[in-house]
């Protein structure tokens, strides 16, 4: 097999010069026939694909595809690409609405927060600031002036979803949305998060496992303070990703992973237990240092931290939501903020689409343009265009009659 890999734009056109000819008797204009691929619209839809690919996927703005299409001489301005992906983004709404149902019958969900910026709330916010400064009144109350993106990454059946959702709702709201259109008949979920309140679901039940990266990077930031003691803790952690790496390996079920985590890691995880408690019952450590920071949490969240000792298919960590937000902060990081609520929502539907398609190993451009190309047969069965199905929906269309 050989391979030859050139370079392109990223969006290339073609232009089509129809020759006119006049009758001389008449005066009527003859127009030669277009081609036969060529139709009405000017951008096909894998043109949508990439820029929303690049933009949401890569974090690549608007104003640096514009730089670099017009230095390829194939000029794409970026208001023209934002209308773009607008247009796109509502042929895709049904695909986004169908991941969040399927998410919510997810058996794993992880969830976490991030911050972002929206112009237009931002605004809000400083006008209700300034008026109720004119009026000498303060505006400390319950008024509410976070402003997130939640990433949700579920598990099911092998396949993962992942979810973004930027605006003033924090990640448990947020999950609790998802959670509504999960089925009566379902159990419980297992929820992994860090321990922050503001992760959890309010009434909707879960089986709630905190994350056990977050309070091992308490003792990794102390280390260069306490280097013997979180030595201690950090090897005896290793045992535990050591014995689910083994599991992954082996390919466990969740049952054989939970008897495996049960018989190899609880001795480590009851040594460490007992270890911790010691450190602070004998005064061994300062309680308002870091590293008794550090050993207060852990021992405060200990049931949740160790629930893949008792639950079985618990995960370790949270680590699966926090690269999802990666996504979130990377546009952050180049676009540096949406202008307004509805451009948010486009980007947290293209994140969601690419990165599921990442997750499930499906080739994002190819799945979003086939989407747009069957748009009508996406609003009557979402279900039946998800990432990993797609592929047979596609297979089982009819073929064109020939002429």
């Amino acid at each position: 097999m050989l391979v030859r890999i050139i370079g392109q734009p990223p969006l290339a056109a073609t232009i089509y010069q129809l020759q006119k000819l006049r009758c001389g008797l008449c005066g009527q204009v003859f127009t030669a026939p277009a081609p036969a691929e060529l139709t009405s619209e000017k951008y096909d839809a894998s043109a949508g694909s990439m820029i929303g690919l690049l933009k949401y996927g890569s974090g690549l703005p608007f104003n640096r595809l514009e730089g670099l299409q017009g230095h390829l001489q194939t000029p794409l301005p970026a208001s023209t690409q934002w209308d773009i992906v607008q247009a796109v983004a509502a042929n895709l709404t049904p695909a986004f609405d169908e991941l969040i149902r399927q998410a919510a019958q997810g058996e794993v969900l992880h969830n976490d927060d991030t911050t972002v910026k929206i112009l237009e709330l931002m605004g809000e916010r400083g006008r209700e600031e300034a008026l109720a400064g004119a009026d000498g009144e303060s505006n400390d109350g319950d008024e509410r002036r976070g402003l997130f993106t939640t990433g949700v990454v579920a598990l099911r059946d092998g396949q993962q979803v992942a979810l973004f959702f930027s605006g003033r709702r924090h990640a448990g709201e947020n999950l609790a949305e998802v959670l509504k259109h999960r089925a009566a008949e379902l159990p419980p979920p297992l929820q992994m998060c860090d321990a922050l309140s503001r992760n959890l679901p309010g009434e909707l039940q879960t089986v709630l496992g905190h994350c056990l990266a977050h309070a091992r990077r308490n003792f990794v930031d102390v280390y260069d303070h306490f280097p013997e003691p979180c030595r201690y803790l950090l090897e005896a952690l290793a045992v535990v990703y050591r014995n689910d790496a083994h599991a992954r390996e082996h390919q466990l079920s969740p049952e054989a992973r939970l008897a495996w985590h049960q018989q190899e890691s609880r001795p480590a995880m009851d040594e460490l237990h007992a270890w911790l408690t010691r450190q602070l019952h004998e005064k061994l450590v300062e309680p308002n240092s870091g590293l008794g920071g550090a050993i207060r949490y852990m021992l405060k969240h200990w049931d949740k931290l160790t629930l893949f000792l008792r639950q079985a298919g618990a995960p370790l960590d949270n680590n699966v939501c926090e690269r999802a937000l990666k996504k979130a902060i990377l546009h952050r990081k180049n676009a540096l903020f949406y202008k307004t609520q509805n451009g948010a929502r486009v980007g947290d539907l293209f994140m969601s689409l690419i990165y599921t398609c990442q997750l499930n190993a499906v080739n994002p451009l190819e799945y979003l343009t086939q989407l747009q190309q069957h748009a009508d047969q996406l609003v009557a069965s979402p279900e039946r265009w998800l990432p990993w199905n797609y592929r047979a929906a596609l297979t089982s269309q009819p073929r064109p009659r020939t002429p």
